[in-house]
């Protein structure tokens, strides 16, 4: 099983977005948008729709055509973008019903359903505690530490 990633991808897309706004640029297009996620335009063009529909971003046609952002970032959480997205479980039962002659069989999905709505909840709790101008923001300071490293006392001898 593989784990979704959507949720992932439209944080960057919008975080991207935010950052092109904070830089003066308020409509981007999915080609611009696309080669930082390195995806098809067409992969970023179907998640955005997504995201239009449920009300996060808008888009216009035309001359100057393009995306942004409908609501401000700083109030955007990332529950809100996951239900813009479809949210699904975290887990799900097995698809196939299971043997009624197996004692285990016919109790498991009872026995398991409320961990699993436990999960769900815990889950949307987290998600509604970070909004898309703290993820852009924690990805920048990431950024930073990455391209100002400690120096060591190594380069600190080499320097004098």
């Amino acid at each position: 099983m593989s784990a979704n990633s959507r949720l992932t991808v439209a944080v960057h897309v919008l975080s991207w977005m935010e950052l092109s706004r904070r830089r003066g640029h308020e409509w981007s297009t999915s080609e611009h948008i696309s080669r930082s996620v390195r995806t098809n335009a067409v992969v970023i063009r179907r998640l955005l729709s997504d995201l239009r529909d449920g009300g996060i971003v808008a888009s216009r046609r035309g001359a100057g055509a393009g995306w942004r952002l409908a609501r401000d970032a700083s109030s955007l959480t990332l529950r809100e973008v996951d239900e813009a997205l479809g949210a699904e479980p975290v887990y799900a039962m097995h698809r196939n019903e299971p043997s009624p002659r197996c004692v285990v069989a016919r109790g498991i999905r009872p026995a398991l359903a409320p961990v699993y709505a436990r999960v769900d909840d815990a889950v949307r709790a987290e998600l509604a505690r970070t909004t898309v101008a703290e993820a852009l923001d924690d990805a920048l300071a990431h950024t930073m530490e990455v391209a100002e490293p400690q120096r060591s006392a190594t380069t600190v001898r080499e320097d004098r």
